[in-house]
C-alpha cells in the first residue's frame, strides 16, 4: 500500500490542498493518519475516494451533498458519469488504472477519439494522464504491472487508429521511425506514425529497441528522407552525443529528427546533428 502527501494527492486529483484541508475538517470527506510531527499520510483507499469526489465536483454535484452520499453511493454516481467525456477524465482514468479496469479505460478514451480525434485525445488527454503517471510511479502507488497494463491500452488503441488509416504510396521516400537499442518507450513514436500516416507520408516504422547495425542497414537501402526517434529512459550525456556524432557521420545528408525527455535535456550538446521536436507542429514542420 503506498502512502501520500496532501501535495500528491493535490497533483493526483486536481483539487487544491488549501480545499482538500477544509473538506476534511468540514466534511470529515477523508480522514488522513498522521505523522508524529503532524505530517497528512494518504492510503490508496483515501485516494480514490478523493478522486471520486473530485469527479462529481467537477460535474456540479454540491460539496456538501457528496459528504452526505455513503462511500457506496459516491461510487454508483461515478459510474454514471464515468463514459461520459468531460473535463475531468484525467481523474477518471486514474481510477480505471487503480482499479485496473480494462472497460472503463477503453469507453472514456474511444469516446473521446469520437469527439474530438486521436491527436486531440492524445495531447490534452492522455499526454497530461501520462505525466500523472510519472507522479505516481514516483511515489509507489502504481507498480510496473500497472503502468505496462495501462500503457498497453494506449497502445493498443493507437495500433489501432493506425490500422484504419490507408498505406500511403510507397513512391516517395519515406520516414523511417524507430527506438533506439535502449528504448523500450513506445507510444510517442506510434502516435507520430499515425500523424504522419494521417497525412498520407509514407513510413517505414520500426518501433522498439532497434540495433544500431541495423538501423544503419536500413538507412542505406531504404534512402529514407528522413529518420525518427524518440528517447525518455535516462542514459549518459556523454552516450547521446557520441551516438548522434556517429549515426550523422554514417548517414551524410539526411535529416535526423528527435524527440522526448533525453533529447530535450541534452539538446544543447547534438543540436549540430539533430533537428529537436517537442510538438505535433514541430515535427510537421521539420518533415515540410
Amino acid at each position: 500500500m503506498a502512502e501520500y502527501g496532501i501535495k500528491d494527492l493535490e497533483i493526483l486529483s486536481g483539487i487544491k490542498a488549501h480545499t482538500i484541508r477544509i473538506w476534511e475538517k468540514r466534511y470529515n470527506l477523508i480522514a488522513p493518519n498522521r505523522t508524529d510531527t503532524q505530517i497528512r499520510k494518504y492510503t490508496d483507499e483515501e485516494l480514490r475516494e478523493l478522486l471520486s469526489i473530485s469527479i462529481l465536483y467537477n460535474n456540479q454535484v454540491k460539496i456538501s451533498k457528496i459528504a452526505d452520499m455513503t462511500p457506496r453511493e459516491r461510487y454508483e454516481k461515478v459510474n454514471e458519469l464515468r463514459t461520459k467525456t468531460a473535463n475531468n477524465n484525467e481523474q477518471k482514468l486514474i481510477l480505471s488504472l487503480i482499479d485496473l479496469d480494462e472497460i472503463s479505460f477503453k469507453n472514456i478514451i474511444q469516446n473521446s477519439i469520437d469527439e474530438i480525434g486521436l491527436e486531440s485525445t492524445f495531447t490534452t488527454v492522455l499526454i497530461p494522464f501520462l505525466d500523472r503517471i510519472g507522479v505516481m510511479y514516483i511515489v509507489g502507488s502504481i507498480n510496473p504491472a500497472q503502468e505496462h497494463f495501462i500503457s498497453t491500452l494506449i497502445r493498443q488503441k493507437i495500433i489501432a487508429e493506425i490500422d484504419k488509416l490507408e498505406i500511403p504510396s510507397s513512391n516517395e521516400a519515406p520516414i523511417l521511425l524507430y527506438l533506439p537499442e535502449h528504448e523500450w518507450h513506445e507510444l510517442s513514436l506510434l502516435f507520430y506514425q499515425f500523424t504522419l500516416r494521417k497525412k498520407g507520408i509514407n513510413t517505414v516504422y520500426f518501433g522498439q529497441s532497434l540495433p544500431y547495425d541495423s538501423l544503419i542497414e536500413s538507412i542505406h537501402f531504404l534512402k529514407p528522407k528522413a529518420i525518427l526517434t524518440s528517447w525518455l529512459t535516462a542514459i549518459e550525456e556523454q552516450f547521446i552525443i557520441d551516438y548522434f556524432n556517429q549515426l550523422k557521420k554514417e548517414i551524410g545528408s539526411t535529416l535526423i529528427i528527435a524527440g522526448g525527455y533525453q533529447i530535450n535535456l541534452h539538446y544543447s550538446k547534438i543540436n549540430n546533428n539533430v533537428n529537436q521536436i517537442k510538438s505535433l507542429d514541430d515535427l510537421i514542420a521539420n518533415i515540410s
